[in-house]
């Protein structure tokens, strides 16, 4: 059975489950561009077409860039031509009260050149702190190369619900909005769920394997010691501890591992297709670093939970999880979220 997909906007649409680029980036290890680009086909054989990147990804463009050169020399246009690509426009912090129109345009044209096309799928924007103004006329500049052609869709990405009905409201097609969902993070149930179903905004949702621990590699063993292995685990054992630590934590992957086994499939396949499920969700973003997780990201797509499947699961949830609209934590100055943040990468990358 092929991967189901949703529509954006009209006449485009995308896989449900897409194929992440984080853990492909600088921090994560070193990548083999041939291992990498054997995954990609891996991938868009088995149906998952769209992978999600950033301009902020070290390397990630130029490697997904690599990967449609190969496939357009071997296949054809017409074959590089299912693949969609996702980026994000991403300024740096310390440029955010200065930025212009033609910087924008400038990591909107680095990010066509590396990726190797003339248009880029879907571009979403990011803003790192509201106390600086901008984000309006930043999304504006994104969808006037809309409309000159560099751009075929806008979306955004950690924003919360005013700022998003702020852009919104200056006239910009917002057609998608990134976050972070998962069954330990549940902030964008907390109304932005319900905005963007009113507004007609897909929810593209990263965090589903909250970095791995939401598998069967957890279950039963103690908290992980310092340093740990990669960003990934760093970012989402804080969610972790938010969700009421480690303890709730393994009640919660003990509900989803009950309801893995009864449904023959994995822990992942699970929390996966619960975020899936969730109202509003268009797709969700799988950062598999290697295709031997293939098998259990696509039974996520074929996979029915039933009523007694929820109701375990929503019950070791408890009202546990993070408080707040979407990204809220993440923007505390000098908090622990803040804290593993990268604010400078188109100076560093």
């Amino acid at each position: 059975m092929s991967v189901p997909r949703a529509s954006l906007a009209p006449a485009y649409t995308i896989s449900r489950v897409l194929k992440g680029g984080w853990q492909l980036a600088g921090g994560h290890g070193r990548v083999e561009v041939d291992a990498a680009v054997a995954d990609m086909e891996a991938f868009v054989e088995a149906g998952i077409t769209t992978f999600d990147c950033a301009d902020i990804y070290t390397g990630v463009e130029a490697l997904i860039g690599e990967f449609l050169r190969r496939l357009r020399a071997r296949a054809g246009a017409t074959a590089a031509g299912r693949v969609q690509v996702h980026t994000k426009c991403v300024p740096d912090l310390d440029r955010l009260a200065s930025l212009s129109k033609r910087e924008v345009e400038a990591i909107v044209d680095r990010s066509r050149q590396r990726l190797g096309v003339e248009a880029l799928d879907l571009v979403q924007l990011h803003w790192w702190d509201y106390g600086v103004p901008g984000w309006i006329e930043a999304a504006q500049v994104l969808d006037d190369l809309r409309r000159a052609g560099k751009v075929r869709n806008v979306g955004l990405t950690n924003f919360d619900t005013l700022r998003l009905r702020e852009i919104i409201g200056a006239g910009v097609p917002v057609v998608s909005h990134q976050l972070q969902y998962s069954v330990l993070d549940r902030r964008p149930a907390h109304g932005m769920t319900a905005t963007c179903e009113r507004l007609g905004i897909g929810l593209l949702a990263y965090g589903a394997l909250a970095g791995g621990f939401l598998s069967e590699r957890w279950l039963g063993q103690p908290a992980p010691g310092e340093p740990l292995e990669n960003r990934s685990l760093v970012k989402y054992r804080l969610i972790i501890e938010e969700f009421g630590g480690w303890a709730s934590y393994q009640q919660l992957l003990s509900a989803l591992d009950a309801v893995a086994k009864k449904q023959r499939t994995t822990i992942g396949a699970v929390a996966v297709r619960w975020v899936m499920d969730q109202p509003g969700v268009a797709g969700v973003i799988v950062g598999a670093r290697h295709a031997r997780h293939l098998p259990q990201t696509v039974a996520a797509t074929t996979l029915v939970l039933d009523e007694e499947d929820r109701g375990r699961i929503a019950r070791a949830q408890g009202a546990m999880g993070p408080a707040g609209d979407v990204y809220d934590l993440e923007r505390v100055p000098g908090g622990r979220h803040a804290a593993i943040m990268r604010y400078h990468l188109h100076r560093t990358g």
